[in-house]
Order: structure tokens, then C-alpha cells, then sequence
């Protein structure tokens, strides 16, 4: 489910923004566990301005299919970008939320999701929360976002191991990448903007995938 924003004007937005970037030191984090799944454990961390740094770990689920393991995308560690309208509006729910200092697990019985812990550091305080799935719609519209922008950057990894190991397999591969932007299993595609530059570019992989990246480069910016 993506993220319901409030209802706030891009200029508020880009001044919240601006005053705190101003404030030096004010971060988001996200960290994700899972152990059914691969990646087991990521960190998104990011600044107001949309900067910010993803690192994930493997953890040590089996592979149901050895083929699929060779093209499992490897522990990511790495610089990211996000736009800076994206950040603002999480920092403007970190704000309404107070900085997450609140209790935001349901406490309901439902089926495990992988935990979120939702963290923010900064001038105005700091603080924490932790959830496998929340009441509150926001905070659960939140995490669903930024997982969905953790799968984005899982799938650039994969193109580039695709594009080194298996081109042929780029074809189905970005059609998911379409579908699944288009439904918000994946989010904030500028942040794999370089292996679609380089895809888009590249005259020895199918026409189809160079258009369909040309297609998802547009999309980053709008």
C-alpha cells in the first residue's frame, strides 16, 4: 500500500525541508528484519534532502531454487538518493508522529509482515518505534513505502547482476520492474537511476528493455 500522504502544498513541503536540513544532524532510519525472506535485514537511512545510504544482509534463508541463488541480488551497501519531496513528506510524518516516540504496534493478531523499526535523530529529539503491522494508517502506509523503496533498490542490484550475467533475463525482469512500480510493490525508481541509464543506453541488450528504461527514467522525474 503506498504511503497516504497529508494534504500539504509543495511549497510547505520544500520550506519544512529547508529548515531542517538547516538543523544539522536530522535522519530517518528504517531497519527491516525478516528472516523468511532475502534480504533478512536492511538499514534506510536518509537526510531531508533526500540523501541517504541502504545496506542490506543476506541473513541465512535457504534458496528454494540453487538457479535463483546465483542471481539473488548481493548485500547492498551503498549510497542512495531519494527526491527531496519523498524525504520532506517523512519527515512531516515523523513531526505529526512525534518523531516517533509513540507506540505504533497494533497488538493485533495478525500474520508477520517482518518488523519495522521507524527512528528519528535530530535537533528537535529522538525517537523510536517498532512494528510488525500498526493501527495507525499512516505509520503502516509509511513502512509499506519504504519497503517498497528497499525492493527498488533490491531490484538495481539485481538488473546490474542480470545485465553482467544474464541479458536475456532483463526482458522479464523489467517488465516486473514496470508492473510493480505501477501497482507500489516498488517506489522512488530515481534511486536506481544509473543501471537504467546504463540499460537505456546499451546497444547489445534488447530493444524492449532499453525502451521500457527509458520509460521508468521518465517516470523518475516526474
Amino acid at each position: 500500500m503506498r504511503f497516504r500522504w497529508r494534504a500539504l502544498t509543495g511549497l510547505f513541503l520544500a520550506a519544512f525541508a529547508g529548515a531542517l536540513q538547516s538543523q544539522t544532524g536530522a535522519v530517518v532510519q528504517m531497519d527491516y528484519f525478516n528472516p523468511g525472506l532475502t534480504p533478512a535485514h536492511w538499514t534506510l537511512t536518509f537526510y531531508p534532502d533526500g540523501r541517504g545510504h541502504f545496506r542490506s544482509e543476506r541473513g541465512h534463508s535457504p534458496a528454494a531454487d540453487p538457479d535463483l541463488f546465483q542471481l539473488e541480488a548481493p548485500d547492498q551497501d551503498r549510497d542512495i538518493r531519494l527526491s527531496a519531496h519523498f524525504a520532506a513528506r517523512v519527515f512531516q510524518a515523523a513531526r505529526s508522529h512525534q518523531w516517533f516516540s509513540e507506540d505504533c504496534e497494533s497488538h493485533l493478531k495478525v500474520a508477520f509482515q517482518g518488523q519495522k523499526r521507524l527512528s528519528y535523530n535530530g535537533p528537535e529529539g529522538q525517537g523510536t518505534c517498532v512494528f510488525n503491522y500498526s493501527s495507525d494508517k499512516e505509520i503502516q502506509a509509511l513502512g509499506d513505502s519504504l519497503v517498497a523503496v528497499a525492493a527498488t533498490i533490491q531490484e538495481g542490484a539485481r538488473l546490474e547482476k542480470l545485465l553482467l550475467h544474464d541479458r536475456l533475463g532483463l526482458d522479464s525482469e523489467m517488465e516486473y520492474v514496470t508492473d510493480a512500480l505501477h501497482d507500489g510493490r516498488l517506489e522512488q525508481i530515481g534511486v536506481i537511476r544509473g543501471i537504467l541509464e546504463r540499460l537505456a543506453e546499451d546497444s547489445s541488450v534488447m530493444e524492449r528493455v532499453r525502451k521500457r528504461a527509458r520509460v521508468l527514467l521518465a517516470k523518475s522525474e516526474e
